[in-house]
């Protein structure tokens, strides 16, 4: 009997022992399985949670960047309160490749008016081509057709700034006497009487000799971002900036000069005089000198000179 129990256990136990790991097999691939849906389901919540944060966060630093350009706004308009300017928003541009213009949210009834220079805390944009009651069009200053006067912050030499239809300018009618080196900051002229003077117009990019002119070939590249405009400000006025005005007042200034008529009266003879001449004409009038003066009918005689003897015939008489 032992044996035989011993050969049915060798015989079972095999069995058993491959019904239990194919039931483990079956029981964990179906955890797996359960697990891999849940954790499936899981991902795409989480994937899509992401998204949204997503977007949120590309909302929140559009407004932050909005924030930051209507600060940087603000303070330029209230540093330059002396100069009237109007804030507009840019709400459209043109389709066409080769005409640069913008479209404002800003018109007739705002007070704009044709040929008004536009700017931005950066430096000029470019001027109003065509009004209406609520709204305007822009011509950028990148466009074929549009120009500034403009002039070199160095050497002060002059020279029209025009549009390429590229996003870069070009400075035209430099002789090539004229020392030019990139870099250098390129300023409104105020000859155009469309900006006033001395607003940022761009930077020399490159510089070279024409070949087929007495001219220098400059390339410009914008002080403004005329690519991505979108709060733009816009000049109700040519009235000049702080530079001009602190200028204007410099010779105001220099023209009162108040301590020179009262040096002459500060002078020794005036601040300092006798003792004997500032008290006579207060205490006694003119007889007083006269009466120390003396006599002339009594002459003195010289101490040196003997004393004449008595006549004693005049005596007698």
């Amino acid at each position: 009997m032992r044996l035989i129990r011993v050969w049915a256990v060798e015989l079972v136990a095999p069995l058993g022992r491959s019904a239990t790991w194919i039931m483990d097999g079956i029981r964990g691939g179906w955890n797996s399985y359960i697990g891999l849906r849940r954790t499936d389901r899981e991902n795409t919540e989480l994937r899509a949670t992401l998204d949204r944060l997503k977007l949120r966060n590309a909302e929140l630093e559009g407004r932050a960047a909005e924030a930051d350009r209507l600060a940087a706004l603000l303070n330029f308009r209230q540093s330059h309160d002396e100069v009237p300017m109007l804030a507009a928003r840019v709400i459209g541009a043109s389709p066409s490749p080769s005409g640069r213009i913008a479209f404002l949210n800003r018109g007739s009834r705002d007070g704009v008016g044709l040929d008004m220079g536009v700017i931005t805390p950066e430096g000029v944009v470019g001027k109003v081509l065509a009004v209406y009651p609520a709204t305007s069009q822009v011509l950028l200053l990148s466009d074929k057709e549009s120009g500034v006067g403009a002039l070199l912050a160095g050497s002060r030499t002059q020279g029209p700034v025009r549009g390429t239809g590229d996003s870069l300018l070009a400075m035209e009618y430099v002789a090539k006497e004229v020392k030019v080196t990139a870099g250098e900051t390129i300023l409104t002229s105020g000859q155009d009487r469309i900006f006033p003077k001395d607003l940022p117009v761009g930077t020399v990019l490159d510089v070279s000799p024409d070949p087929r002119s007495p001219f220098h070939r400059i390339v410009v590249q914008p002080a403004a971002h005329l690519d991505r405009l979108e709060e733009v400000l816009v000049l109700l006025t040519q009235k000049q900036f702080a530079p001009g005005s602190v200028a204007d007042t410099q010779p105001a200034s220099a023209a009162t000069p108040p301590p020179a008529p009262r040096r002459p009266v500060q002078t020794p003879p005036a601040t300092r005089p006798t003792p004997a001449a500032a008290t006579q004409p207060a205490a006694a009038p003119t007889p007083a000198p006269a009466a120390l003066a003396p006599t002339p009918d009594v002459p003195t005689p010289a101490p040196d000179a003997p004393t004449p003897a008595p006549d004693p015939a005049g005596t007698e008489r």
